[in-house]
């Protein structure tokens, strides 16, 4: 494992990453790849090396991993579900159901079906994919170091891949809804018009229009990735401390994450509701 402070934090916010390295490539314990093969990186240089096209198996497989959790639990409810005596799992799964209901019918103004089934499934995978935080740093990569497992991260959302990836799926739904309610001269007619409705200022519109539209999967994502990579960071520095001194500082800091992990599932769930609804509005 790690033999400094430095490589300790360097170890733990590492991906355990599959990719390709092509023939000849040295790799970090000196060995020489012969033929282009795929592989698992044994340092973040080779990680890097490995391209656009490597894969986080561990963001990938605890993402899927919440996701198979949120559709179990939820359909488990739903066949035990009873009218006369609610209780348990059915009572909070009610809850959270009311609970993005209503906010969807205060954020989003057009009629769209899909928009609230979206919305909670937002909320609660995001949330779910957090709550790993809550796990200590490094029980699961030990776990994984004695498997033969150099690196392995379990937190999906301290990984910008996974945030970028949910951001860019809403980002598609936003250009979707946008041409399919206004039309794509409708849509090219906002951005160009907007803010100033003069043909003058259309170069000018269009940027900042076309800005705006940008920014949006990238603020999605930023702000999820730098809360829950932030937090993670912490968590690491605060397993550096002596024995005595991490339950005094590590407790405080998972209780402070309970504010944390759902009210950032909770933003990015409401920023999504409210960009589609955006989407949906028609001036023209």
């Amino acid at each position: 494992m790690a033999t400094s402070s430095a490589e300790y934090i360097q170890h733990h916010l590492q991906n355990l990453t599959f990719g390709k390295l092509p023939a000849g490539y040295v790799r970090a314990d000196g060995n020489v790849v012969e033929e282009t093969t795929w592989t698992l990186a044994k340092s973040g240089a080779e990680a890097t090396d490995m391209g656009f096209m490597a894969i986080h198996l561990d963001t990938m497989g605890f993402s899927i991993l919440m996701g198979l959790v949120f559709l179990g639990l939820f359909r488990m409810v739903a066949t035990r579900a009873t009218v006369d005596t609610p209780r348990g799992a059915q009572n909070l799964v009610e809850m959270v159901v009311e609970f993005i209901q209503g906010t969807v019918r205060d954020t989003f103004h057009g009629r769209n079906p899909l928009i609230a089934p979206l919305a909670l499934t937002i909320f609660v995978w995001i949330f779910l994919m957090n709550s790993l935080k809550w796990i200590p740093v490094d029980y699961i990569p030990g776990l994984a170091h004695a498997l033969g497992l150099d690196y392995f991260k379990i937190v999906p959302t301290a990984d910008p891949n996974a945030t970028f990836g949910m951001s860019l799926g809403v980002f598609i739904l936003i250009i979707f809804y946008s041409i399919k309610v206004k039309g794509a001269g409708g849509f090219i007619k906002e951005l160009s018009l907007t803010p100033f409705n003069h043909w003058l200022l259309i170069p000018f519109n269009l940027f900042l229009e076309i800005l705006g539209l940008l920014t949006r999967p990238l603020s999605l994502a930023l702000r999820l990735f730098g809360n829950m990579y932030a937090g993670e960071v912490v968590f690491i520095l605060i397993a550096l401390l002596p024995f005595y001194l991490q339950w005094g500082l590590n407790v405080p800091w998972a209780i402070f994450h309970i504010l944390v992990i759902p009210l950032q599932a909770f933003i990015f769930m409401v920023l999504t509701v409210v960009y589609l609804s955006a989407a949906h509005e028609d001036h023209h």
